[in-house]
């Protein structure tokens, strides 16, 4: 029995037959593969002489007929952006419907109660389902750096007769169905370059080759029970993998050992992906969800209507906020909104001072709007532009003569940023839960015993950026831009230097072909000692940031670990600098 032969017996269940040509127009198969499938069914007696479905053939539905679905919503949905701020994009309504209320509604209609949602971001708005549906919430942990593999990994025992569904689709018509034959996965007519599967002749879909272009792939499938089995192995083996961190769940069925699966196919018109606010405003334009708070910040900020905010599209997820471009009548801007915990970590009165000290200097980017509350920013957007390669020395001493010409302005402010200060408030921030790293007392005492040396030194205290990291210096051609001071304050300068050392996970080799750079030369050596402490300090002060943040939420994975070595490591160096003179 082939996909074919399956089709044909589904649309004898859904209607009575009355002859080929119309069982043919109801399949969507020729004439000649209807009647060849006819005779197929009739030999291993699935219909009989009255092209009836037998006992042989209902026996069979049944072993594969749908036993649960999984819904997968735990993700950020950062190209939703500003909607996600205020609601995670599986509740995210069309026509006053919200998308995964939907879904849940299709798959009862087909009978399927048993539902499971992995949740992440933003879990506790997908609770009240558990009373309205009577479904069952599943945590991913590991939502904030891992794709949805990880989340299918959640429910991997549960896999078998089963939907897997997105929860960020919206189908016309109901995708679901008492009468599953076989496992499939469902695209659409469309060419997508970002697909990685085909549909083949035989309706079934295989994986592309470097000159084909794919159909679009939509997310939802079913899987029978011998398939799951399959796919569960797989999804172990590639979880235990680092390679798979960012993977989506389909890297798993489609692996070149993977399950054959059917090709669902459907028209694009009839099911829609919604992933930006963009999808949403086509779908449905008068859609509440449409009205975001964050839009209409931005329309009383820049006098505009609302529908003049076009090309809305998320960027590149920070450390620390989230930001998105947007377009005003031919201008294009970029919004910054904090993330999460931010609120305790950064002063927003104190970063709106500096932005007002730097305000005609020219040093960093164009700043339309900033909030001394709440955070937002709005700034124009540099075309041409691109990040500092840290790995690039003529990137890298270009940024530190930069640094070096915007320290020797020694410009003033009234607050300070604290390195010991901060440490122990970061600290405190995580109140009851202790470090993750067992050693934690101990590395913080070495900390301190560093206080006496670094207070010793002399120091040129000014406006320091605090976070002068690579991605914050913009390249152009012409000029480069120093941007987000949100944690500036004043400090001794070369702490600077050490920042930018710690957050590109810099060796000794690197570290010291950085101060070079910044002092055109080589320091004394009481200086490159002091510079040796902060990348101590520092490495100390972001670990514990990381762990706040991980509280929060928002893994780091290896650069938080690589911060908390940095402490240990440049301990040692200095130490042994230190007892040397």
């Amino acid at each position: 029995m082939n996909k074919q032969d399956y089709d044909i017996m589904n649309a004898i269940i859904k209607s009575p037959y009355l002859n080929q040509r119309d069982l043919a127009n109801r399949s969507g198969y020729s004439v000649g593969k209807v009647n060849s499938s006819l005779k197929v069914l009739l030999s291993h007696q699935y219909i009989d002489e009255d092209i009836h479905l037998t006992a042989n053939a209902w026996k069979e539905l049944g072993e594969k007929k749908p036993k649960n679905a999984v819904i997968l919503a735990a993700g950020y949905g950062m190209r939703m952006i500003p909607i996600n701020v205020e609601v995670p994009k599986g509740l995210l309504e069309v026509q006053g419907e919200p998308l995964i209320e939907r879904v849940i509604c299709q798959l009862h209609e087909a009978d399927v109660k048993e539902i499971y949602i992995v949740v992440g971001f933003m879990k506790e708005q997908y609770e009240y389902l558990i009373d309205k549906y009577d479904v069952k919430l599943v945590f991913n942990r590991e939502y904030s750096t891992k794709n949805n593999l990880y989340s299918l990994r959640c429910v991997a025992d549960k896999i078998g007769n089963t939907y897997i569904v997105p929860c960020d689709i919206w189908c016309k018509d109901n995708p679901f169905s008492q009468h599953e034959w076989y496992s499939w996965y469902m695209v659409t007519e469309q060419e997508s370059e970002e697909s990685t599967v085909r549909v083949s002749r035989k309706k079934e879909l295989v994986n592309i080759r470097k000159d084909e272009t794919g159909n679009a792939m939509i997310g939802i499938s079913y899987l029978i029970a011998e398939d799951a089995y399959v796919l569960r192995k797989t999804i172990k083996e590639y979880t235990s993998r680092k390679e798979y961190n960012h993977a989506f769940w389909e890297q798993a069925l489609f692996n070149e050992k993977g399950v054959a699966v059917g090709a669902k196919m459907v028209e694009s018109t009839n099911v829609y992906e919604i992933n930006t606010y963009e999808q949403l405003r086509e779908l449905d334009d008068g859609s509440d969800q449409l009205k975001s708070h964050v839009l209409q910040f931005i329309a009383d900020i820049l006098k505009c209507p609302l529908d003049e905010i076009e090309n809305i599209r998320a960027l590149k997820k920070g450390m620390t906020n989230r930001s998105f471009g947007f377009e005003v009548r031919g201008q294009q801007y970029i919004m910054r909104i904090p993330g999460e915990g931010t609120d305790k970590m950064i002063n927003r009165k104190n970063e709106w001072l500096v932005y007002k000290c730097l305000e005609g200097r020219k040093i960093t980017d164009p700043v339309v709007y900033i909030s001394p509350d709440n955070g937002y920013k709005i700034t124009k957007f540099i075309s041409n532009v691109r990040i500092c390669d840290s790995n690039n020395p003529e990137d890298v001493a270009k940024c530190m003569c930069y640094l070096k010409r915007f320290h020797d302005l020694n410009i003033h402010v009234d607050h300070s940023f604290d390195l010991y200060e901060r440490l122990e408030y970061y600290e405190k921030l995580r109140g009851n839960v202790p470090s993750m790293y067992r050693d934690y007392a101990y590395t913080k005492e070495k900390m301190y015993k560093l206080k006496k040396f670094i207070d010793e030194q002399p120091k040129q205290i000014s406006l320091t950026h605090i976070d002068a990291v690579c991605d914050n210096f913009l390249i152009t051609d012409e000029k480069i831009y120093l941007i987000d001071w949100e944690y500036a304050g004043m400090q001794d300068v070369h702490v600077d230097i050490a920042m930018f050392a710690v957050y590109s996970m810099y060796g000794r080799e690197k570290v010291d072909e950085l101060i070079v750079h910044y002092f055109q030369g080589e320091p004394d050596y009481d200086v490159k000692t002091k510079i040796y402490c902060y990348i101590a300090i520092c490495g100390f002060v972001w670990s514990n940031w990381c762990e706040y943040k991980r509280i929060c939420g928002v893994e780091f994975g290896e650069y938080s670990l690589r911060q908390y070595r940095f402490a240990k490591e440049y301990y040692a160096i200095a130490k042994e600098r230190i007892g040397h003179e």
